[in-house]
């Protein structure tokens, strides 16, 4: 897991060089039959890449999009018209049972589809009409981390496909920005150990990193394992805030932003609670940075809609020194397997 989670500004790189061409074909393509509706279909840590998109998507291109309820197609069998609209599966092996059916069901319609997979040669690679490829190498791990960020990464390229203003030369920077973040490790290290008995806790974010929140909650359940909630910061306001009591563990992502107001109300809330707060933030919110009890701070000044990639490296560093901590093996986690297949 660790190393994977080191080659994750190689993996982006390559992502980035290898996929522009086939996204421009892709871009032409949807400029002559612009989608009325985007339906994305995932499982697992896909599906927290997937509500990254949903955001991404809705915010640069104003199109609405949906996830996907894949059982409905193949649990109850019901037909559903997504006639205009473009479909786009998810998954790091390609071979999620139900999003494949999901995505076969909705090409029988005659609706554009897209597979985003690191597996070239995986059945989702051969059902979607167009193809975006995470060029993250073999992921030995069972804890996905290199595919996440890369499939985050396809998400800023569907959206520039879509017409939206996504400019290259920030997406260019993102593996450096990583690279960035893997410094941090030390600092990571040294503060997950105060985590070690760690049962429970509570992870929050708003907007474009609350896929983040989603994916980083997923990791401290499957490598260390940890009962962790996660939750918008205005879903956590009505209501779940109550189980939060003194030295309760409370992770927060803090963006500078149009998100930070209401976050910095709940960073503020969760003080004086005397939570346990430690906020994920960079250079650009030093605000953020002294407020929580603690926090890790990226050595760079990143823009909201740029930096969910470069946000949750802290976080899987985070889950997998703390696995270690706890004397568990991140790459063994018990009852699970790398290829999930459900319908």
């Amino acid at each position: 897991m660790l190393d994977e989670i080191c080659e994750q500004p190689q993996a982006l790189q390559k992502t980035l060089e290898g996929e522009l061409s086939g996204i421009e074909e892709l871009r032409r393509r949807l400029s002559m039959q612009p989608p009325r509706l985007i339906v994305l279909a995932a499982r697992g840590t896909s599906d927290n890449a997937a509500t990254f998109g949903r955001y991404l998507l809705e915010i640069m291109t104003g199109i609405p999009v949906s996830l996907a309820a894949p059982s409905v197609v193949t649990l109850y069998d019901k037909r559903i018209d997504y006639s205009g609209a473009l479909v786009v599966g998810i998954s790091q092996s390609g071979e999620s049972t139900d999003t494949n059916a999901f995505l076969e069901h909705a090409r029988a319609q005659g609706v554009v589809t897209v597979g985003v997979t690191n597996e070239p040669e995986s059945t989702l690679a051969k059902l979607a009409e167009h193809v975006v490829l995470v060029r993250a190498g073999k992921e030995k791990s069972v804890a996905a981390t290199k595919t996440y960020t890369g499939q985050l990464l396809t998400m800023y390229l569907l959206a520039y496909a879509m017409g939206a203003p996504i400019n290259l030369e920030e997406l260019r920077r993102v593996p450096a920005h990583v690279e960035l973040a893997l410094t941090l490790e030390p600092r990571i290290h040294a503060i997950s150990e105060r985590y070690t008995f760690m049962e429970q806790a509570v992870v929050v974010a708003r907007g474009l990193n609350y896929s983040n929140a989603l994916e980083f909650a997923l990791k401290l359940m499957e490598t260390c394992y940890v009962v962790a909630e996660r939750f918008s910061s205005a879903d956590l306001l009505h209501g779940p805030i109550a189980m939060v009591e003194h030295a309760f563990p409370s992770f927060v992502f803090a963006p500078s932003g149009v998100t930070w107001p209401g976050l910095k109300e709940i960073v503020g809330k969760l003080q004086r609670l005397s939570a346990e707060t430690l906020v994920i933030t960079d250079e650009s919110n030093r605000e953020a940075a002294q407020l929580g009890r603690k926090s890790i701070c990226l050595p760079a000044e990143l823009s909201e809609i740029y930096a969910p990639i470069p946000y949750i490296v802290p976080a899987q560093l985070f889950a997998a020194r703390l696995a270690e901590q706890k004397g568990l093996n991140p790459d063994e986690p018990r009852t699970l397997s790398k290829v999930t297949k459900t319908l």
